[in-house]
């Protein structure tokens, strides 16, 4: 099954009125065809993710006729922060089968600037169990609060330890244009910014953000270097907090490893690594379950700078959801588009590792790409 990203890009992240979603979608797609070298014409195939914003039954058609396209395939997709990977995944389908050669797969929205106040928030809570979690209260970074708290207990650790991902995050942010946030911080701004969900603090949590990102999978690598999408798997545990198995990661734990037999590697032959961010919790937990450090060694080794720009492996050199910004969809998907400039830009072939989830560690899907040199 051979299929290759030829065009990535993504917009800068932040307050951005007042461009709305198809404002945004168009601007990345426009981008990623351009990185492509290809016409609006060539593309015949499309997936669009949500937009919390726009919720629009039919977003692929939408963009389609708002950005000029007459694809053979139009679908919209959902699977919370997975999205970006899910749908990079069925292009990947698509291409191989012969239903399509070109899919654009794109995703974006205002969702900072676009919200009344505190709507984004009541949106989101909605991936609790509506009679016994939402009922009660109950919040995104609720169900966060509640794994972080879990973790540290577990693991004998601090929320300082957490702390150490956020000041990463946030280093990296400072080296990348287009990040929402880009002054440094240290752990003690961590721990000492307001409350949000304890142990997790606002520097904790990605922020809220307009932006919009555009990828194009293709049946061959056009006239440019363009990363192979060697091997992805996905894994479905729950879909509320209260019915996750013992181990909330689990889902996380089998996507990868599923990814890494059909890629026919294992972690420590990873060059770079994209996870998923959300909280600094998120980031904590899918290293480990993804196989790369031990258990509640995650803040240890970001300390030790095992995941530093420079360091050996390094991880969400973008600034991740935490610091470059989180503008749902696209959120996740400026984790591939990060992925995909590093591995073309590598000297010699790399291999990069993506995963991310939708929900609260609901939807696992984890992805590598080879390419470079």
């Amino acid at each position: 099954m051979t299929a290759f990203i030829t065009g990535a890009a993504m917009t800068g992240f932040g307050k951005l009125a007042p461009l709305t979603s198809l404002d945004l979608q168009a601007r990345a797609a426009a981008d990623a065809l351009d990185d492509a070298g290809l016409e609006r014409g060539q593309i015949d195939g499309l997936l669009v993710g949500y937009s919390t914003v726009a919720p629009h039954l039919m977003p692929a058609t939408r963009f389609a006729e708002f950005f000029g396209l007459s694809p053979t395939i139009a679908n919209g997709v959902q699977a919370g922060g997975a999205t970006g990977l899910a749908m990079v995944a069925l292009a990947r389908h698509l291409v191989a089968a012969g239903a399509a050669r070109h899919v654009l797969v794109v995703a974006g929205e205002n969702r900072r600037t676009g919200h009344a106040a505190g709507d984004a928030a009541r949106t989101l809570a909605e991936v609790g169990e509506p009679d016994h979690e939402v009922t009660q209260g109950g919040s995104v970074p609720a169900y966060y609060g509640l794994v972080a708290a879990d973790y540290l207990h577990r693991h004998g650790l601090h929320p300082r330890d957490l702390a150490t991902l956020a000041v990463l995050m946030r280093r990296h942010a400072t080296m990348t244009e287009g990040a929402q946030f880009r002054d440094p911080i240290k752990a003690e701004d961590v721990l000492s910014s307001r409350p949000v969900a304890l142990p997790l603090r606002l520097l904790d949590c990605c922020p809220v953000s307009d932006g919009a990102a555009a990828l194009i999978v293709s049946a061959d690598p056009g006239q440019r270097p363009a990363p192979r999408i060697a091997g992805t798997a996905q894994a479905h545990t729950h879909q509320h907090l209260t019915q996750a198995p013992e181990n909330v990661a689990l889902g996380a734990q089998h996507a990868a490893q599923a990814t890494f037999a059909q890629a026919g590697c294992s972690p420590n032959q990873i060059d770079r690594l994209a996870i998923y961010d959300s909280f600094t919790v998120t980031l904590a937990m899918f290293l480990e379950a993804c196989g790369f450090c031990q258990p509640g060694q995650a803040p240890a080794d970001t300390r030790a700078g095992r995941f530093d720009h420079d360091g050996p492996l390094p991880l969400n050199t973008h600034g991740g959801l935490l610091s470059y910004g989180h503008s749902g969809v696209a959120g996740g998907m400026a984790h591939i588009v990060e992925i995909t400039r590093r591995l073309r830009a590598a000297p010699a072939p790399q291999r990069g590792f993506i995963h991310a989830d939708g929900g609260v560690f609901s939807a696992n899907i984890s992805m590598i790409l080879e390419g470079g040199g």
